[in-house]
């Protein structure tokens, strides 16, 4: 099939990006790697230690940072629905975290350990639909939430990509109601025209 117009515009522009082609270089799996790092060395989100749950891992950019940054003093748990290959010190579970079964697999592998820090950067396949993708995307956001309520120690911290849209301000308001700080944070490696955000919550209340 060839190609259309758009996709070829999207590969001469992710075959040209900067933060692509130093992800290669550096060997991160990703150009999503940068924004955590970002957001880390202002936040200071991984603490060496600390168990850290990665909700949405593939390809794995996200575990690789933390793993790498805890220096093998704590744990990563990965989760995706699609399948990750392996990175030294991140614990995978493959399936879908809006799957009980699945949910019930993270707690059994936590065995009562409470988590320092929640990440989850879960997107759905989006059908284009722009109302039914936003819908989606805020599910599986207060899915996460939700999950740090039950399992962040008090000073955990969880961060979570959003889109702004539909949903979005009753999401903050949310996070409020279940964090003492909650920050937005937009870093570099996030291109220019996407509607992400990354929102931060730091300390639950009691």
């Amino acid at each position: 099939m060839k190609r259309s117009r758009t996709s070829n515009a999207w590969l001469r522009e992710h075959v040209n990006d900067p933060y692509v082609q130093r992800a290669k270089a550096e060997g991160y799996r990703s150009r999503a790697s940068f924004k955590l790092m970002e957001i880390d060395d202002r936040d200071h989100l991984i603490r060496s230690g600390e168990v850290v749950v990665d909700l949405g891992a593939t390809p794995g950019g996200w575990s690789q940072v933390a793993a790498k940054r805890m220096q093998g003093k704590g744990r990563v748990i990965a989760l995706d629905l699609l399948e990750i290959d392996p990175l030294r010190g991140v614990d995978f579970i493959q399936g879908d975290f809006r799957d009980d079964n699945v949910l019930q697999q993270l707690e059994k592998m936590l065995a009562g350990q409470k988590v320092g820090l929640v990440l989850s950067d879960m997107a759905p396949n989006m059908s284009g639909i722009l109302l039914s993708d936003q819908a989606r995307v805020m599910h599986l956001a207060e899915l996460g939430l939700e999950f740090s309520r039950n399992w962040l120690k008090p000073e955990g911290a969880f961060l979570v990509k959003v889109f702004q849209g539909y949903g979005f301000e009753d999401f903050v308001r949310e996070m409020r109601q279940v964090f003492n700080v909650v920050s937005s944070r937009k870093p570099d490696a996030s291109r220019d025209r996407s509607a992400e955000v990354y929102l931060l919550g730091k300390g639950l209340k009691a």
